[in-house]
């Protein structure tokens, strides 16, 4: 029996917690009526879950299509972890919301008796894994550890209340990832470099090093899995001229999904690259490209004779009217040369943290160096809903970098990227909190 908040937050971090989170229970957060965990879709950026499937059932004589995702959850008792097998996020765009079910089905050792009633007061925590997985406990009201919870003052992410691992931790992540980066801006000039698996400094001089090195000074390791992660924070540098203006030199890189329909996807790149593409501007021979800026704005590319279109997305409602709609690439006759919908691209999208920090970074050589500025910008709580109003608005648009090289021969070389991508300024608009942070004092 765990007496305390001190010893539920040991039994989290002992069973592979790296987050967690504790939500306060309204009466309707229960079986029947499910749990909710927030409006628009913040909730995806902060529990891991699965697969986003469309599940068609006929309700009332229609058909309703409602997008769900499998959670790996378990219940954590004196016996350890306990399996749910069923316990599935859902999401009702016409909100929009998300939800959680079926967190008791097929689980004996589940918390029914705290579950099942609409008593106030009640709170659920849930500590997120490395592997993804979710571990949950839930209290009644009286219980000493939601008295804990309710006697201090906590970061709030969503509706959920974010809980430090370390028991005896009194100080927030976001105090202690500023104190880091005071410290990294103190350095002043760092060598490029990166973290060997072994965790120790390597010299490292590839070009756009900035990431690694700023990684590097905060103790991360490079996985290729997920962004860089500090204590729930993704951590992002990002180039400047100076320290003065701190004026970005180029767009960020929102995400770099590939389309999941229309010729792109149904021929293959090639074809669509023979029917769209244009010769190369520089003049490399027998080389094929596809490029130039497309927004919901701008009308047919004179390069590609294309325009991108959203299809079942209300922007001034905020809601997704067509849950088979999506982000489209149309030609002039109507038809659709590439498209990405909705479901991908929540699945892209959801892997981005809720948290992130932006750090503006000079670089200089030889030898090559950088030196990371004062000025912090901090990120909380993306929704993909922000990410359609601001792709709708053309705030975020489409920049590719596809080219097929020795586009004449039998074995021709494809190079594909397929970029979304907003201007720094434009930044704060993805998410639902911002805050520019001085280091200095």
């Amino acid at each position: 029996m765990v007496a305390s908040l001190s010893g539920l937050l040991s039994l989290m971090r002992h069973h592979g917690a790296e987050r967690i989170y504790a939500k306060k229970l309204a009466p309707n957060d229960n079986s029947k009526n499910q749990v909710y965990l927030g409006g628009g879709f913040g909730a995806l950026n902060i529990i891991p879950h699965g697969e986003i499937v469309i599940d068609t059932r006929e309700v009332a004589g229609s058909k309703q299509d409602r997008p769900k995702a499998k959670v790996k959850f378990f219940w954590l008792d004196e016996d350890g972890r306990q399996p749910t097998p069923d316990a599935q996020l859902i999401l009702y765009p016409d909100y929009p919301e998300v939800r959680m079910s079926g967190f008791l089905k097929g689980c004996k050792a589940a918390p029914s008796a705290i579950m099942t009633v609409r008593d106030p007061g009640r709170v659920l925590f849930m500590g997120m894994t490395a592997t993804g997985d979710v571990l949950g406990y839930a209290t009644f009201a009286d219980n000493p550890i939601a008295d804990e919870v309710n006697a201090r003052e906590w970061q709030s992410v969503g509706v959920f209340l974010e809980l430090p691992l370390d028991p005896d931790q009194k100080v927030s992540p976001k105090a202690i990832l500023l104190s880091e980066l005071r410290r990294v801006y103190e350095q002043h000039w760092i060598a490029s470099q990166r973290l060997a698996r072994d965790g120790q400094k390597m010299q490292y001089t590839a070009p756009n090093a900035g990431g690694y090195t700023l990684e590097a000074e905060l103790g991360i390791i490079p996985n290729g899995i997920a962004e860089p992660d500090f204590m729930g924070w993704e951590v992002k540098q990002y180039g400047v001229g100076d320290f003065i203006s701190y004026r970005a030199k180029t767009p960020v890189t929102l995400m770099t999904p590939e389309p999941n329909g229309g010729i792109y996807k149904d021929d293959g790149v090639a074809p669509f690259l023979r029917r769209y593409g244009y010769a190369d501007k520089n003049g490399k021979p027998d080389r094929l490209n596809f490029g130039g800026i497309y927004t919901c704005q701008k009308g047919l590319h004179p390069d590609t004779g294309l325009r991108m279109t959203i299809a079942g997305f209300d922007a001034d409602k905020g809601i997704i009217t067509d849950l088979s709609g999506g982000i489209r690439l149309v030609d002039g006759a109507g038809e659709v040369a590439a498209s990405w919908s909705f479901t991908g691209m929540m699945e892209h999208w959801n892997r981005k943290h809720a948290q992130a920090a932006y750090v503006p970074t000079l670089f200089r050589t030889p030898p090559p160096e950088y030196s990371f500025g004062s000025r912090i910008l901090l990120c909380e709580q993306t929704d993909f809903i922000l990410f359609l109003k601001g792709f709708a608005s053309g705030a975020v648009y489409y920049d590719p970098a596809v080219k097929l090289e020795r586009a004449s021969e039998a074995k021709p070389v494809l190079k594909r990227r397929s970029q979304f991508r907003v201007r720094h300024g434009d930044l704060k608009k993805m998410y639902h909190h911002s805050e520019v942070v001085d280091l200095l004092p």
